[in-house]
């Protein structure tokens, strides 16, 4: 039965309200109640009664005969296989799930909202929503026929005789449609309850239509049964045939005989009759919904469902095979009540058949209503919905009911049962494969908290049920099928970039854990090569107001590598109650997601920044994913900036104040670390073998003007691949040097900054053949596949300050105190005076004599001095060498990052 996915039996937790304090509220009364009417239904009544009572309907009395007639014995059964196996893979995956943790109102909603989330929850509601209401639809439908069948005028006569009263047209038929679907919305507006007590009732009296009909082809003698078909002249007259049991009916009745449906005049095939037969196997969730009425849950859920398939499915078979022996092929497809005519006391199949069929349509539409109302309730969809809360003073979803109603009605306007059959299948078959899906994923994700007591599934049951779902929806209706999952992806995205979050849980991250942990194994540091290097970035960060454009700007630098933004809090946990970092991890959290960065966060207690970078720097990242880069803000007297108060992401929000971070720190206030341990940080990473990257005034670096204004030429970078500060030392093509230049072309490559165009400086003295030096370097970036534009540099005016410093004439022996140094790794020299600021002041000069002004450079950082007395001289010197440079960024490597092989 297309629909009943809920019993009427089901007490729904019903309650206005809306909010994490509302539902609060009603979580609260819904215990309460559910102390105060303790659970009592037993296996029988609270899961096969309402089971059977979703799958026995207009299938069973109406179409049975219709799909035996046309599919023939073999395909029908064949038919029956198919539906089966494809409910029977759902029925496992639903027990699963239904045994993990108890059902609220919702039915399948409430089971894939909570397994899947909501973007996934929300969509399949929807869809189940529909596929109920175009379910009440078909049982009206199917009633509407059973009563003209009945009292209708016979096609062909124009005036009625005897209780044959009720003309035939479409429009007298949609009228039939309309007050019955009336009297359904009527009991499901004042009389639910009282439905609901007459439920069992109603399956006593279709138990006694269905042993009559079997009672009948035993006990009935062979007679010939007229058949009046409407025709375009007025009306035609066929002879139908009950033959008793007769070898000759059966085999003549084997095979498929697919012909002419004489309600819609469409010709019939396999996928069109299996599209009306499915509706008699759906309803397998009713039994599920009772688990909050139920004495034992986990015991009565899978084998009251299980046992109510299975008999169904034996019922079904019986009966076409009772069919094909007693009915010749003529009384089955045209003569869709024929049950009635064959019977030993027709009115009480004619009596079960609207019972039945009212039964469902009532059932499906106070199901459709519960779904939209639990769907408002959650505020999935925002004001869309909002009217669907509205309750009466019993706490019935009034305007639920009402807005189910409308649509059922409609969807009346189609006509005919088996227009719409088709649609009512496709979209239970995409609710079916969902349910599958929600348990598939919860099995994959491997949660612990995942422990059904029914454990008689595996992930191959669920890929088995996705599967055949989907084959058959594409089987009966490409174009259905394609709508229905075309509609469903967009409310799936809709969902996921309006809805609000929500506190359920979202099986993509259960997933997304199992699958990464699993990669992150595999990924295996002994592997590692220079061709697949990328930058893998750790950035200090001491208060985010003043870092929002640094942090923008490390995000481009490191090509999709890995990103951590690291906070050092100076406090002591042994003083403290409790961890100070847990409150602040969500305002990081929202930092990210509102600057747009994919970067993780890792904060940490320390007694001093230098011990709190060194925890991050041995702790952060994981397995073959950690930082090789740490990246710092330069250390100079500027006042910070509240740059996040500025920032696009921030001043677009409503908040005045956003996030929760403290203040920026007054120009008068003491900082956090001194010079000397600024530097030693530095010193650090280099022994730890970790790039570093120090950043000066990024935060004056307005990319979106630079990058987006028309003017020529196009922004540049500017490269100075030496080191400055040691020019007898200087080399274009050490390990450091190297670094610098990948580091300039991964920020090319960066989206944001193709337009831009890299410039690298070579500088040249007089006799040093500066063309020949030219074609070296422009040879290596050619190796390198890197495009630049080189430019030489005279600095003869520079260096003469340097050698005039030193002791000896150039090319002489160093003077003594100043110690070897590594290629790529030079260490400040010991004597400070050998590098005076004069010689420092004319480099900056150099450098900021190069015009156009670039958008931003890069500079070389020489090593940090053995002597750490030396270390506030070496800062002063990089600060006089980076003065008003304007977005300037100092780089040291020590690892090997460029490769010139396949």
């Amino acid at each position: 039965m297309a629909s009943s996915e809920r019993s009427a039996l089901l007490t729904y937790r019903l309650c206005g309200g809306s909010g994490e304090e509302e539902r609060g509220r009603e979580r609260g009364r819904a215990t309460a109640a559910a102390a105060a009417a303790p659970r009592k239904l037993p296996t029988f009544l609270g899961v096969v009664v309402p089971t059977l009572l979703s799958m026995f309907s207009v299938v069973l009395f109406l179409r049975l005969g219709f799909v035996v007639g046309h599919a023939g014995l073999y395909q029908a059964l064949a038919m029956f296989a198919v539906a089966y196996f494809i409910i029977g893979m759902t029925v496992l995956s639903v027990c699963a799930i239904a045994t993990n943790g108890a059902l609220d109102a919702g039915g399948a909603y409430y089971m894939i909202s909570r397994a899947l989330g909501p973007e996934f929850g929300g969509s399949i509601g929807i869809m189940f929503f529909l596929a109920n209401v175009c379910g009440s639809a078909l049982y009206v439908l199917g009633l509407v026929e059973a009563v003209v069948d009945s009292f209708g005028i016979p096609p062909g006569q124009k005036a009625g005789t005897g209780i044959h009263v009720l003309p035939q047209s479409y429009w007298y038929e949609l009228l039939y449609g309309t007050v019955l679907l009336a009297l359904c919305l009527l009991v499901c507006l004042v009389g639910a309850s009282i439905y609901a007590k007459a439920t069992f009732l109603i399956f006593l009296i279709v138990a006694g239509v269905l042993g009559t009909i079997l009672v009948s082809f035993f006990a009935t003698r062979p007679i010939g049964v007229p058949i009046r078909l409407p025709h375009f002249n007025g009306s035609e007259t066929e002879n139908g045939s009950f033959t008793g049991f007769s070898l000759t009916t059966l085999r003549e009745n084997l095979g498929g005989g697919y012909g002419v449906d004489y309600t819609t005049g469409q010709m019939m095939s396999f996928s069109s009759v299996f599209a009306v037969m499915f509706n008699g196997c759906t309803g397998i969730m009713a039994g599920s919904n009772m688990s909050g009425d139920l004495k034992r849950p986990s015991y009565s859920i899978p084998r009251g469902t299980i046992s109510a398939v299975l008999f169904t499915y034996l019922v079904y078979n019986l009966l076409a095979f009772l069919m094909c022996a007693t009915c010749n092929r003529t009384l089955l497809q045209k003569d869709y009540g024929f049950l009635r005519d064959i019977s030993i006391f027709p009115p009480l199949v004619t009596v079960g058949i609207y019972a039945a069929t009212l039964s469902a349509a009532m059932s499906n539409l106070i199901g459709a209503s519960r779904i939209l109302y639990a769907l408002a309730r959650d505020d999935l969809f925002g004001r869309a919905l909002a009217l669907a809360k509205k309750t009466s003073a019993s706490g019935n979803p009034v305007m639920a009911v009402i807005l189910s109603w409308l649509v059922v009605q409609l969807v009346l306007f189609s006509g005919k049962l088996n227009t719409i059959a088709g649609v009512v299948t496709t979209f239970f078959l995409l609710v079916y494969a969902t349910v599958n899906l929600a348990c598939l994923a919860l099995e994959w994700a491997s949660a612990p908290n995942f422990r059904p007591t029914f454990r008689y599934f595996t992930w191959h049951t669920c890929l088995l049920g996705i599967a055949g779902c989907c084959v058959m929806m594409f089987l009966i209706s490409p174009v259905s099928a394609s709508a229905s999952l075309g509609f469903l992806l967009v409310l799936l995205l809709a969902l996921h970039y309006l809805s609000p979050s929500s506190t359920w849980g979202y099986i993509s991250q259960a997933l997304i854990f199992h699958q990464v942990r699993k990669y992150l194994l595999m990924l295996d540091v002994r592997k590692d090569h220079v061709k697949f290097w990328r930058p893998q970035m750790l950035l200090m960060v001491q208060n985010p107001r003043g870092s929002a454009r640094l942090i923008d700007f490390v995000n481009d630098l490191k090509k999709s590598g890995l990103y951590v933004l690291g906070h050092v809090e100076l406090q002591d946990l042994d003083a403290l109650p409790s961890d100070p970092l847990q409150p602040q991890q969500d305002s990081w959290l929202s930092l990210v997601d509102k600057l747009n960065v994919k970067a993780f966060i890792s904060l940490t207690l320390a007694p001093s920044v230098r011990h709190g970078v060194r925890q991050l720097l041995f702790t952060s990242g994981l397995g073959g994913m950690r930082p090789n880069t740490l990246v710092l803000g330069f250390y100079d007297d500027a006042a910070p900036q509240d740059g996040l108060a500025r920032h696009p992401a921030f001043t677009s929000a409503r908040e005045e104040v956003p996030l929760g971070f403290p203040p920026l720190r007054a120009p008068a206030d003491p900082k956090l670390l001194s010079a000397r341990e600024y530097v030693g940080i530095v010193a650090d990473a280099l022994k730890m073998l970790r790039n570093v990257l120090l950043a000066r005034q990024l935060e004056s670096l307005d990319k979106a003007w630079e990058l987006r204004r028309a003017a020529s030429p196009p922004p540049a970078i500017h490269v100075w691949p030496v080191n400055l500060l040691r020019p007898d030392s200087a080399r274009y093509a050490d390990t450091c040097s190297l670094f610098l230049l990948q580091m300039a072309c991964v920020l090319n490559m960066a989206r944001a900054w193709r337009r831009a165009r890299l410039r690298l400086f070579l500088c040249v003295e007089a006799g040093a053949m500066p063309h020949a030096q030219e074609e070296k370097l422009r040879q290596l970036l050619k190796d390198l596949r890197i495009q630049a534009q080189i430019q030489l540099v005279p600095w003869d005016a520079v260096t003469r300050l340097h050698w005039q410093t030193r002791r000896g004439p150039p090319g002489g022996p160093a003077p003594a105190g100043e110690e070897e140094e590594e290629e790529g790794a030079v260490n400040f020299p010991a004597n400070a005076t050998q590098v005076s600021d004069e010689y420092v002041c004319a480099a900056n000069k150099l450098v900021l004599e190069q015009s156009p002004a670039p958008a931003v450079r890069f500079l070389y950082l020489p090593r940090p001095p053995a002597d750490t007395s030396l270390y506030p001289l070496y800062l002063r010197q990089l600060e006089l060498l980076t003065r008003g440079l304007g977005p300037t960024v100092l780089v040291h490597g020590v690892s090997a990052v460029t490769s010139t092989q396949l």
